[in-house]
């Protein structure tokens, strides 16, 4: 039903309550704001969360519903859609110099983990519980010293328009996941998935084209996944 939701504007009284917290309260104390109201389960709660988060964010659709316990780091970062569902338990971890959109309609579900140092999930993206996305690694050279003390290297991601990921599958740095492709669940994504193609395993391999969706020619390249 998620992606059949129509998203009126909300409330002004709600907007100029998250303006008003934009102008009178400190970063920090938005967050210790947010913190509080983060387990609730009244309606009260859920309003103070979307104000608290739309106070933070970069900016901040309309009918964006945040689930219980999800969390935000360097929301300041955050571009969200209209009609967004973040799950309960979520994770979006922004970093201080990075950039994360999060398309109209997308569909976070509970207990994701996404590392948003250079993140775009488009719009009417349904994202699996438990799936997570990873936007940096660490090169593991030389070998003489902890693989943490060497150099890190950001991946942008980029999921396309109408995917849809799979529960508790991983997305690795610098992968693009193409409009309306399919990603099974429990999959390790270490390579570009073509626009509506399904691709599952570990690592993930193109399993077929989506029924009715446009192909490539019969002498394309074969998708690099499979």
């Amino acid at each position: 039903m998620h992606g059949l939701r129509q998203i009126a504007p909300d409330p002004p009284d709600e907007i100029a309550h998250a303006d008003t917290l934009r102008t009178t309260h400190s970063r920090p104390e938005l967050l210790e704001l947010a913190s509080r109201c983060a387990f609730g389960d009244s309606d009260a709660d859920a309003r103070m969360r979307r104000a608290t988060w739309r106070a933070l964010s970069r900016s901040f659709g309309y009918g964006v519903r945040v689930g219980r316990g999800a969390m935000a780091m360097h929301p300041e970062t955050f571009d969200i859609g209209d009609g967004v569902f973040i799950g309960e338990q979520a994770l979006i971890q922004g970093r201080a110099d990075g950039s994360c959109v999060i398309g109209a309609h997308a569909w976070l579900g509970p207990q994701s983990y996404l590392d948003a140092r250079d993140l775009v999930v488009g719009e009417y993206v349904g994202w699996g519980p438990g799936a997570r996305v990873l936007g940096s690694h660490h090169v593991g050279v030389p070998a003489d010293i902890p693989i943490i003390q060497t150099d890190l290297v950001v991946g942008p991601v980029r999921i396309g328009p109408w995917a849809d990921i799979g529960v508790n599958a991983v997305v690795l740095p610098g992968v693009t996941v193409g409009t309306g492709a399919i990603v099974g669940a429990g999959a390790v994504v270490t390579k570009d998935v073509p626009p509506f193609a399904v691709v599952a395993g570990v690592p993930a391999r193109f399993v077929r084209w989506r029924e009715g969706a446009p192909i490539p020619p019969h002498n394309a390249v074969k998708p690099e996944c499979e």
